[in-house]
């Protein structure tokens, strides 16, 4: 039995970090978060000596092989697989047998400025935003009459790493009957969307923004936001344009929910598979052009300022940017998921519910490189101070 190999990218944001970290910190270093600085250091970090690791020896042929511990943090492209995992086989368990829809909100770009300067209020006010107008649009009568479950994941960037933050929203495709405001009926029912219909998106688009800068006006209010947000122009335009909310086509099920979790929930704002050269000061990396046909072009940006771009898609420490509303909400969600499972099979066939845990690709285990053995020992490394580490390292001067 042969292993299968991983192939180590040829270029690493780690590797842009590692040559180029010192000249961002002095051109942006003043205005660096706490938590960007960290994310420069973990990265510049990650699977390194400085970090420590283990030697894996396999019993059989004597092959050994040296692997350096993981930073961990949430922003590094190369330590999201394992989380992805683990956390998929736990969604696996809250998925219904219905439809689901995908609906993204997007923030205007004259609240960029505001939203960097102010992240953790911003991001959690469109969170929230998002899920009250999911929930008020759906229990309303005149649309579906129903509190449905809802898993929201936050992006802040594009294809080009330009600031772009959005709310990626996976909705079941009908939910438990409820009144007007939302409160679940004594005796709840099952309501189904219309296939291939979730709601309205031009409601929702509008219902988002009175929702989001009320939000807005309130935080201002109570000073968690700064009085000069924007003047009068500023006000006019975000009130004076059309909001832009997207829903794409519905998945089919439970199955296809998995993988696009998969590709979304633990992306970072770029992919070290994206990267293609770094030379001259310079990174060449991929995109979609969304806007030219969703094209696949190519783009070269000065180190220093690609660097600038990836930061500026940190989040602040403690900051929840995956979050579950309705019928998916911790407090209740048990309880919730187990009537939605018993009304849904009196109209579907049984066991429908149990599909979902089919996608889930157990973990292989680890076998060694050369002769496919899984008999592997394994050895401590003590990690290597950073002053007498070949791999440079982002100082810490927060």
């Amino acid at each position: 039995m042969t292993a299968p190999t991983t192939v180590r990218p040829a270029l690493e944001v780690a590797d842009v970090i590692r040559e180029y970290g010192s000249a961002f910190l002095r051109q942006h270093g003043s205005s660096l978060s706490a938590a960007g600085r960290q994310a420069l250091r973990d990265l510049a970090n990650c699977r390194t000596a400085t970090l420590g690791g283990h030697v894996e020896r396999c019993l059989d042929c004597g092959h050994e092989r040296i692997a350096y511990n993981s930073c961990r943090n949430r922003h590094c492209p190369k330590c999201q697989a394992l989380a992805r995992a683990a956390w998929l086989e736990r969604q696996a368990e809250h998925l219904l047998p219905v439809e689901y829809h995908h609906v993204v909100f997007t923030l205007p770009a004259e609240l960029g400025t505001l939203a960097l300067a102010n992240p953790t209020v911003v991001y959690d006010l469109l969170l929230r935003s998002a899920a009250a107008t999911l929930h008020e649009v759906a229990a309303n009568p005149k649309r579906l009459g129903a509190m449905v479950g809802v898993l929201m994941v936050l992006h802040t960037w594009g294809q080009n790493l330009h600031h772009h933050p959005h709310v990626h929203c996976v909705v079941t495709g009908g939910g438990l009957s409820c009144d007007r405001a939302g409160q679940l009926d004594d005796q709840p029912r099952w309501v189904a969307c219309r296939p291939g219909f979730f709601l309205p998106v031009r409601v929702l688009s509008r219902v988002f923004r009175g929702k989001f800068l009320a939000g807005l006006h309130a935080a201002i209010a109570a000073g968690t936001l700064p009085e000069s947000a924007g003047g009068a122009a500023w006000w006019s335009a975000l009130y004076g344009r059309d909001w832009v909310v997207y829903s794409k086509r519905p998945f089919g099920g439970p199955e296809q929910v998995l993988k696009y979790l998969a590709r979304y929930t633990h992306r970072v704002a770029i992919s070290n598979a994206r990267l293609l050269d770094l030379r001259d000061g310079r990174v060449t990396f991929r995109y979609q052009d969304y806007a030219d046909a969703q094209r696949h072009k190519t783009m070269s940006l000065d180190a220093v300022e690609f660097l600038r771009r990836f930061v500026q898609h940190v989040l602040p420490k403690g900051f929840v940017k995956i979050r579950h509303y309705g019928l998916l909400a911790n407090a209740q969600r048990e309880t919730r998921l187990t009537l939605c499972r018993r009304l849904l099979l009196r109209e579907r066939v049984a066991a429908a519910a149990d599909a979902p845990t089919a996608s889930i690709t157990p973990a292989q285990p680890r076998c060694c490189p050369r002769c496919g053995s899984q008999r592997l020992v394994y050895g401590e490394l003590d990690p290597v101070p950073a002053g007498s580490s070949r791999v440079a390292v982002v100082p810490d001067s927060s």
